[in-house]
């Protein structure tokens, strides 16, 4: 555990130390998650560390059982609600925070903390380069449910990545930067274009 969480607070500290230097402007342009500003892919990054499993429990049973509704509505809320410093200073406190999805792995947490980051950077047209050593668990750690979750059919496909030694299924072979193949798998249309 003690190397998952090291990369993951290298990842959240690498995000903290790009949204400190955002222009003001920024943080109220689109992200890749669809309507969604920057701040509300933010405001949900950090949600975890602000909302206790009773408080994720009576939202999602005040949105029809949908985590999904609740975490837009959440999002939403804490986004309006929150200053730019609040959420700053929230993922600051939180870069050591040892948390993970309800039922996941901690690959998780990096997986969530890489593919919103993205959703960030892409969107801004910021060319940062996720480091290979925290893509990789995220690809080694891939399940079908997982893009399944996202709207993605990876039946009949092979992935490949041409930056490290990564592969997965059979099929039409798809072949892509090991973070364009993160993307792709988490059903963010702007990377398809990338993979081939």
């Amino acid at each position: 555990m003690t190397d998952i969480q090291t990369t993951i607070a290298a990842e959240r500290t690498d995000l903290l130390n790009l949204l400190t230097a955002l222009p003001a402007a920024d943080w109220d342009s689109p992200s890749l998650c669809a309507g969604w500003r920057v701040r509300e892919v933010v405001a949900h990054i950090t949600m975890a560390y602000r909302y206790s499993g009773p408080r994720v429990l009576l939202g999602m049973a005040k949105a029809g059982g949908s985590f999904n509704r609740f975490a837009d509505r959440a999002a939403r809320a804490d986004a309006a609600a929150m200053s730019t410093a609040d959420l700053l200073d929230c993922l600051r406190s939180n870069v050591d925070n040892v948390w993970k999805p309800p039922g996941g792995r901690y690959e998780d947490a990096l997986a969530h903390d890489v593919i919103h980051g993205l959703d960030i950077t892409v969107a801004l047209g910021i060319d940062r380069q996720v480091p290979l050593d925290r893509l990789r668990p995220i690809l080694e750690g891939l399940r079908p449910k997982q893009a399944k979750y996202f709207g993605v059919d990876l039946s009949n496909t092979a992935l490949r990545a041409s930056d490290l030694e990564w592969s997965y299924g059979a099929g039409e072979v798809v072949t892509g930067t090991a973070q364009d193949l993160v993307l792709l798998i988490s059903g963010r249309a702007a990377s398809a274009a990338a993979a081939s």
